[in-house]
């Protein structure tokens, strides 16, 4: 899926769009495989193009000195009723495997933190799996504070 890499050193990233959907979609397609979904790259596609037509989400990438993108996070919009602020969900957020420990997580962790406080969104909010204790260990040490009140709850319709 991806090249080996040749200059990990200057992570760098950028504001995606749909002309960035080849780069994404396959990033996208491995981030579902993660979560243990079977590989659907047409479905990864359709489902990034129409966020991005629709302006649903906000994509950033991750991307080597050389601009190979090796990762994505994906932010979407909402709403907190108590703060009666805008507030960003960080839903996704992924790194090819061979380009993890590379700074690339911290970068679109930065990157969106960055692109909140330019919309004057009051607060960004993320949730991770128990067990991904390397994407906790990041988030903590970029400031992230674990909530210790609230439990989530989901329920399949």
């Amino acid at each position: 899926m991806t090249k080996p890499l040749s200059d990990m050193t200057s992570i760098r990233t950028r504001r995606a769009d749909l002309a960035d959907l080849d780069a994404i979609a396959p990033l996208f397609d491995a981030y579902r495989q993660f979560y243990e979904q079977q590989p659907d790259l047409q479905l990864a596609r359709t489902f990034i193009e129409a966020r991005l037509q629709k302006h649903e989400s906000i994509i950033t990438l991750a991307l080597t000195g050389d601009g190979q993108a090796v990762g994505f996070c994906q932010l979407y919009p909402s709403f907190c009723s108590v703060e009666a602020a805008p507030i960003y969900t960080l839903y996704d957020l992924f790194v090819s495997p061979p380009a993890r420990r590379s700074g690339a997580g911290q970068a679109l962790l930065l990157a969106a933190h960055g692109l909140a406080a330019e919309a004057g969104i009051a607060r960004l909010d993320l949730t991770t799996a128990k067990t991904n204790l390397a994407a906790q260990a990041l988030y903590e040490s970029l400031g992230w504070v674990r909530d210790e009140i609230f439990f989530a709850y989901n329920k399949r319709v």
